[in-house]
């Protein structure tokens, strides 16, 4: 993505403030080794954090997001970013994503077996039941593969209602939801290059309104609105 690690030997007043911003956030949070910072030039509204561990993390922000957000706003996208390497959610999905592939493939292989084999009992009929067991696994897997994708996705929203809650309490309630108001902004617009850049919002965990049973259960983001609605249910400490 053409980020640029920022070097606080040579950075500018802004990219100081950004470091400043993020290390502050990650003093708070409770984290021994700060994270890289690192800044892509890009008119998308967007960040991210990545990386092995939470003491192997980066945080980068695109220029979009800094040229059309306020420093309190985008704090709160900041705390929001330092609580997934706080939680490890990088990681983590990675880890789920891989157990649950694991498990889709084991069952069904062995639903696949266990089908073909049952119209076969002798060893001369069961020869020419490989084609239909290959078909019997690709459709099982197939199936199951669907199945997890809704764990998977289910897990995901949880992650980013977590990660705003800890936004809000790294970053102050308030600049949390001021934070999700400026993008839901920017999402609604429907205008400008910013605003249409649909996969930058995916990567910042924005989602615009959810579409009915399916959109809600293959939804790995939860809806804006819902989100905003739940941090003003936590108490402002």
């Amino acid at each position: 993505m053409g980020v640029q690690v920022i070097d606080p030997g040579t950075a500018s007043s802004v990219e100081r403030q950004l470091v400043e911003t993020v290390h502050g956030l990650a003093r708070a949070a409770g984290l021994s080794v700060m994270p890289d910072v690192g800044i892509y030039d890009s008119p998308e509204v967007n960040a991210f954090a990545t990386g092995a561990s939470r003491s192997r993390a980066l945080v980068a922000v695109s220029s979009g997001l800094l040229n059309a957000m306020r420093p309190a706003d985008i704090e709160g996208v900041l705390g929001h970013e330092i609580t997934h390497i706080v939680n490890g959610d990088m990681v983590t999905m990675t880890l789920i994503q891989g157990v649950v592939n694991a498990f889709a493939m084991f069952l069904a292989e062995a639903a696949a077996i266990a089908l073909s084999q049952s119209s076969s009992r002798d060893d001369e009929r069961r020869g020419g039941n490989y084609f239909m067991e290959w078909m019997l696994y690709n459709l099982f897997q197939s199936v199951f593969m669907l199945l997890g994708s809704i764990v998977i996705c289910w897990f995901s929203r949880w992650r980013e209602f977590r990660a705003d809650a800890g936004g809000a309490h790294l970053a102050g309630r308030d600049h949390m939801i001021s934070a999700l108001r400026a993008l839901e902004a920017v999402h609604e617009a429907g205008s400008g290059q910013a605003a249409s850049q649909q996969p930058a919002f995916q990567a910042l965990m924005i989602s615009g309104k959810s579409g009915g049973i399916l959109g809600l259960l293959f939804a790995d983001h939860p809806p804006l609105e819902e989100r905003i609605a739940r941090l003003e249910q936590l108490p402002r400490e």
